[in-house]
């Protein structure tokens, strides 16, 4: 849902686009913010990455 939001955003709007949908605006801030900085992620979300590169 977060792929959606983020190819309609520059049209939309990101607020506009979770009224639609079932997500709230912060959570997809969230969502961005870990995937543009990993570290921001949780330890367990760390250790699966880690364990998937493995």
């Amino acid at each position: 849902m977060t792929g959606f939001i983020d190819e309609h955003r520059n049209v939309y709007g990101v607020e506009p686009i979770c009224k639609v949908l079932p997500i709230a605006p912060s959570t997809y801030y969230l969502h961005a913010a870990r995937r543009a900085d990993p570290s921001r992620a949780s330890a367990r979300a760390q250790a699966d990455t880690q364990l998937c590169a493995a």
